[in-house]
Formats: structure tokens, sequence, C-alpha cells
């Protein structure tokens, strides 16, 4: 049997040849996706149970060091061993680090360093005293060695630390009077020459702010949350180490009833597994939740993980510490209900299905503007963008209207110029547009005189990928040009839009580009921007700082008789219990194109075992290389293309299932469609094998008695021979129920008599004994 995993992390070889002749599963044992499994706890033998210590993960052990146990601080090292599950003390020699808490811990190499952190009598605030020291203990001798460092390094605890290119570099954390929020570095690689430097930050730096975790994902660095006094927020800061500049993550712009971040907390930790970051645990505004937030570095998106449903789930805590190890997290310890102390270790099973590319791949559709088929002619200057038919009118209904006007008129052209065309040859060539382009197909054009090109390129934008390119901090112009986009926006009816609009530019208001704002707001009629904008100005801490400008002199008097009304008496605020309508999503609208409202807009006939089913170029294209490669080079004359997989033809429900993944990302299907599909991300040239991390997935959690028929004849069909078997040993030792199944009587006669096979292997010399003794 194979190691312990789920979701497997299958090889990407795009060498494979396209003709797959068997596919190899290895079947379980395997753990549950989104799993939290209790793991023994430390024996009081052992050690103490504790907090405000730290974890570390080397090879298959987590090692724990320090904390306090609610009456002294420790000093001592544990080691858990992930595999057997047990609990040792780590053998050590040396002086070890004073006992201590709020230190922090990494591991380089094969070594562990240790800075900072409290020390002192935990009963006596005057005794206790931050630390700046560095300590170095080696895995394989268990040598504790204190680092002689030059340089000027505050010391302080409750900081971030994390190692990035060959460097530990410390973030923050508390000097025993103030937060800090400074940030330096120390080279790991050579002790004698090693030697603390202060980082100059620029960007966005966070506030001065103590116990919060850091996590490196990326290349990047990224903070959340923390105790920064009243400046606490629930922020998510990222740090780019080789620019040393930080960036905001606007938790301001996610759309309503979209999952939101976390509530502002400390206390709680954060891991880094794959793309993801993983928040659990910590004290959020008097409470200690236990959900776990995942926020995805590439969607820039939150979402709360759903345990599954025999989870044993930890209960909230602060002070915790956590570490990962292969695709799981460990959580060990921590301050639980009543100030009580835990020695509690916690694992949870990550999942590893590669990213879905979706909105990248329609993303690069729109950058490379390949297979377009219509021209967006803009504004007075006659402007030219160019586009994808299919797209633009399964997002925009405003826009899908304006091209079938254009379609109808070009009809009629036609017509008066004596030039018919069949309407088989009109969907084939999409519109038969009135323009050819340097690139090749017909091009539809269409007039909209109410868009200038810069926002309606940015709206093009957001309806190939649902997102828009955030503003600038402190720059006027990006705000500006958002506005514009949001008065597209509100032309052209895109609810999700105007709410993405609204939020990015609500985001970017600050003292410098509110009254910029505020006037072109006015001058757009955007009253909720307005209203925004007005009550920005008239904020306490706002309201002198923005009339002592400049700008505020020369802005029409209306404007500033309402300022100052607004100051004098601010308006009653109304509470509307009105939903929200954030419109319909990237996924929900090629859904629907693919279910029948894209229907018109076809031009590509997909034949399957000789029956047609119409599609989408330009989708098509976006999804699958292979796609991309015969409608640039080779394409069929008569619009048809004859679908298989290598040599083997999907069945019909399996080929719905590959066009749901291509048109928006769906990887939901029944078992036995996911072997026929297993080799589909080869053949077509998919952005990854997410597909087939799912078809795997799929087969190795549902095979059941009800369905074993069905992934029969599929596995014999694609020649899945370990997968083949896998069924006959189900159906051999449920042979009782599966006699009862209807599918039975109408397998082949091959796969009957491979049954038959299989159950005279099965059944015993002494059964066989009986059976003729009955006889």
């Amino acid at each position: 049997s194979c190691k312990s995993k789920v979701a497997p992390s299958v090889d990407f070889d795009h060498s494979c040849s396209d003709s797959v002749e068997y596919l190899t599963l290895n079947f379980g044992p395997f753990e549950t996706v989104h799993r939290w499994r209790r793991l023994p706890p430390c024996d009081e033998f052992v050690g103490a149970r504790r907090s405000k210590h730290t974890v570390v993960a080397y090879r298959d052990a987590i090692y724990v060091f320090g904390g306090d146990n609610g009456k002294n601080m420790l000093n001592d090292l544990l080691r858990f061993d992930v595999k057997d599950c047990s609990w040792c003390r780590a053998f050590t020699t040396g002086t070890p680090p004073a006992p201590r808490y709020h230190h922090s811990a990494v591991v380089y190499g094969s070594s562990m360093f240790v800075f900072g952190g409290y020390t002192g009598d935990i009963y006596s605030n005057s005794n206790l005293k931050n630390k700046n020291d560095l300590f170095e203990y080696k895995f394989a001798t268990g040598q504790w060695t204190e680092w002689k460092v030059e340089g000027r390094l505050v010391a302080r605890s409750a900081h971030g630390a994390t190692v990035y290119n060959d460097k530990l570099w410390i973030f923050a954390g508390y000097d025993g009077n103030a937060r800090l929020n400074d940030m330096w570095t120390i080279s790991l690689q050579d002790r004698e020459q090693a030697c603390w430097e202060e980082i100059e930050q620029s960007g966005e730096i966070p506030p001065s702010c103590c116990n919060f975790p850091v996590a490196v994902c990326q290349d990047k660095m990224f903070v959340f949350s923390g105790q920064s006094g009243a400046k606490i927020t629930n922020n998510l800061f990222q740090f780019e180490f080789k620019g040393h500049m930080w960036t905001r993550i606007p938790t301001e712009h996610l759309l309503r009833g979209s999952p939101p971040p976390p509530q502002r907390r400390y206390g709680h930790t954060m891991v880094a597994f794959d793309r993801h970051l993983y928040v659990f645990g910590g004290a959020a505004d008097n409470t200690l939740p236990n959900e776990l937030h995942c926020y995805d570095v590439d969607s820039q998106t939150w979402e709360v993980i759903q345990a599954s449903t025999d989870s044993e789930m930890p209960s909230g805590r602060l002070f915790h510490a956590a570490a990962v190890i292969h695709d799981a997290m460990y959580i060990f310890g921590g301050t639980v209900d009543n100030n009580v102390r835990s020695g509690e270790m916690y694992r949870f099973q990550f999942s590893c299905y590669p990213k879905c590319t979706l909105h990248e791949d329609y993303g690069k559709l729109w950058e490379n503007r390949q297979f377009c088929d219509v021209e967006f002619i803009l504004g007075e200057r006659e402007e030219k963008v160019l586009g994808h038919i299919a797209i633009v009118t399964a997002r925009c209904k405003w826009l899908r209207k304006k091209i079938l006007q254009a379609r109808d008129r070009q009809k009629q052209r036609s017509k008066q110029e004596g030039s018919e065309e069949s309407e088989e040859s009109s969907c084939q060539k999409q519109s038969s547009g009135s323009k050819r382009s340097s690139r090749g197909p017909l091009l539809l054009e269409v007039a909209i005189r109410e868009a200038d090109a810069q926002p309606f390129e940015v709206l093009m934008q957001f309806l190939y990928t649902d997102k828009i390119q955030y503003p600038r901090r402190g720059h006027v112009q990006d705000v500006l040009l958002i506005m514009d986009v949001y008065k597209l926006a509100l032309s052209f009816k895109l609810s999700r839009l105007e709410q993405l609009c609204v939020q990015y530019i609500e985001a970017s208001v600050d003292l410098q580009n509110v009254l910029s704002v505020c006037e072109n707001a006015d001058k757009l009629q955007l009253d909720q921007l307005k209203e925004h904008c007005l009550n920005f100005i008239v904020k306490e801490s706002h309201f002198n700082q923005v009339i002592m400008t400049k700008e505020f002199e020369h802005l029409s008097t209306p404007l500033i008789v309402e300022i100052v009304r607004r100051k004098q008496q601010p308006p009653l605020r109304v509470y509307s219990d009105q939903p929200v309508d954030i419109g319909t999503s990237l996924v929900q609208d090629m859904k629907a194109c693919l279910e029948g409202a894209g229907h018109e807009f076809c031009d590509i006939i997909l034949l399957l075992d000789g029956h047609p089913r119409p599609a989408h170029k330009a989708i098509l294209a976006a999804r699958s290389s292979y796609f991309e490669a015969m409608f640039r080079s080779f394409m069929p004359e008569d619009g048809q293309v004859n679908i298989s997989i290598g040599e083997m033809v999907p069945s019909t429900q399996a080929f719905e299932s590959m066009l749901r993944y291509i048109y928006y990302g769906d990887v939901n299907m029944p078992p036995e469609d996911s072997l026929y599909l297993f080799a589909a991300p080869y053949y077509y040239g998919f952005s990854n094998n997410r597909l087939q991390a799912y078809c795997k997935q799929n087969l190795e959690m549902n095979v059941t008695v009800e369905n074993v028929l069905q992934i029969l004849e599929a596995a014999d069909k694609t020649q899945a021979l370990d997968m083949k078997k896998h069924c006959l040993h189900i159906i051999v030792h449920q042979f009782t129920k599966v006699s009862k199944l209807p599918n039975l009587r109408s397998l082949s006669q091959p796969l009957l008599l491979d049954i038959i096979d299989s159950l005279a292997s099965h059944i015993s010399d002494k059964q066989c004994t009986e059976m003729s003794s009955d006889i």
C-alpha cells in the first residue's frame, strides 16, 4: 500500500504519450482532506503543558522549546515524532537559552535558531527582561551554542521571525516599553562574520505591533493582525524581500457575499502551504475562535475551511504554535478557556490540489488578443479595442444587446448588397464581421459612443478575469480612472463591477486625494462615492487638514457650501434592509453560457462519436493548448473537430464533465467520468494537472457497490488495469448486492466472463467441496 496521502500530487509530464495504454492508480490508505486529528498529548513526565512557546519542524519531527506552564518559564526542548506519534525529551548538550517565552525559533539547514523573548519571574513584572540573544541548536549533535553578534538590535519579545535567502529576518515586537515596527536581518551562513543589519523599509509599513505570526509564501513575507493598541486591525500585509517594500492587501474591496477575512486578533498562528496561508486561533475581541481561515495568495481571497465530518476539532486557544510537515499542519499547546495551559497536539490534513487557472487562462486570452472576433469602436475619437464575442456576451447583457444589433445591421447590409449567406455559414463565421483583421478572422464592428478606450479596457479586463487592478495608493489619476470605470459599470448594469469599483475607491480615498475624488464624483453624479467623500472630509481628525489645503480653495462654491453644511449638521444615517446586488461571477456566467445562454454565438462544432456539440473557439483555445494550436495553425475547413482522448472516445457524460471543466473550472463528476478524463490534461494541454488530481481522488474515495459496474466498464474501455482489478475485487466480495443491480444484465459478454473468472478464483477448494456435497 502507498504512504498516507490525499488529493494526490501527480507529476505533470507533458512528454507523456498522448495514447495512454494503462493508468496506474495506487489505492489507500489515505487521509481525508481537511480532517483534524487529535494526536497523543505530551505526557507530564516528558514535559509540561505550555503556551507562548515555539515549535519548528525538522524532517519527520516537531521540536517544542520554552514557553510557560502558568507558573514558571521553561527552557526544555521536546521532540514529537510524527510517524510514531510519540513524545520524548530531545537530546541536548551545552548551555541552552535561559527560560523564556514570546521568543522566536526558525530552522536553517540542520539547525534551529532561537532569538529573543522574555526572561525572568512571570509573577514579577519588574523582574521581566527582554533579550536579543541568538542561540543555535544542531539537530545532529544536540549541541546548544550562543552566537556572539555585533550590532545594536533592540531586545524584544512577541516579534515575528523567518528565514529567507540564508538570512534570519526579525520584524516588530515589544521592547518592554513600546511596540515596534523595525526590521533587522543577519546572515546565518558564517557565524564568525555575522552582524545585525537594520533594513530600510518602504511602502505601507504595518503599524507597530506584537503577538502576530509571519509566514513566507511565493518569495514574500506576510503579517496578519496582532496587538497594535488602538490601531489593531485585521489587515494582511506583504513584504517583498527583494525591494524591501510593504504592501497592505486591502480587505475593504472584498465583495459582499464572498467570505470576509478573519476578525482582528492576536496570539494566533499562520503557516504557509502551497499557495495558501492558514490562520488559526488567537484572541479575537474577547473570544477564542477555532475556525481555520485560508487565504489564497493568487486570488487574494479568504475562506473558512470546512472541516471533514470525522474531525476531532481543537478548541479555541491563543499563544499556541504551529508548523508544517509534508502536507499537514501540526498545532501544539496554547492557552485555552479559564487560562488553562494545553499539552495537546493536533494534526490538520491540507488539500494538495493544483490551483484553478480559469481566471488566469481567460486573462491571457484578453492580453494576447488572439482569436478576436469583435472590434469595439469607442467614444468620439473612435479608438478601437478588440475582444471575444463568446466571453463578452456571456458576461454583459448590455454589450450582448449591442453585438446582436451590430450583427443584424451587418445582415441587412449583406442583403442589400445581394450577398446572401446560409444560416449555417453565418453561424460558423460568427456574424460575418464587417472587416478582416490582420490576424485573420472576420471582425464584427460595434460602436459604443458612451465609453472611452482606457476605462473600457479596464472593464474588459474585469469581464475576462473578475478583477480590476488595484489603484496605486496616493495616485489620484488611478482613482479617477476607476471612477470612470464605475460610471461605465452603472451604464452597462454590471453590478459586480459597480461594487468592486466603489469598494476600491473608498479604500483608496485619503487626505491627499479626497477633494479630487469628491469633485469628480460630483461632476459624474456618482452619489454614493460623493457621500463617502463628504463623510470622510468632515471627520474630526480630517476636517482641519482638508480645509487648509490649496485644493479646498479651488473647489466650486456649491461643493464648499455642501461640505460646511455637512460639518455643521450631519445627515441622519439611514440603514437599508435591502440586500446588495453583487451580480454574477465569471464562473456563474460561463456556466450559463455552456448551459445554453451562449448557444447563438457558437462558432465550432465538436463531434463526439458522430454526435455534434456546438462550442466556442475562443473559450476552448483559452483553456487548452491543443485547441489553441489547432485553431491557430490547421483549423478544419468545415468547422468540425472530432473529439477523443488519445485513441479513446469518452462517454457523452464524461465529455460534458470535461466541457464543464473547460468553461468554468468545475471538477465535480461521477467517478466513472474520472477514469475517462484522467489522461485529458496531458492530451488537451490544460494549464496544470488539477483535473487529474481531482479524478484520482474521486476514484480513490467514491467507488461503491452502487456505481462499481459503471466504473468497471469505464476502466475496461480506458485500459485502467488496476482500477478494473479493484472493481472486480469489490464485485466479488459484495456479489450478493451487486447481483441485484439492473446494470449487471447490460454488461458486455467479455466483462461478464471477467466477473465469473474472478468469482471462480475467489471460491476456495473447501467451498467447492461443500457446494458439490450439497449437489
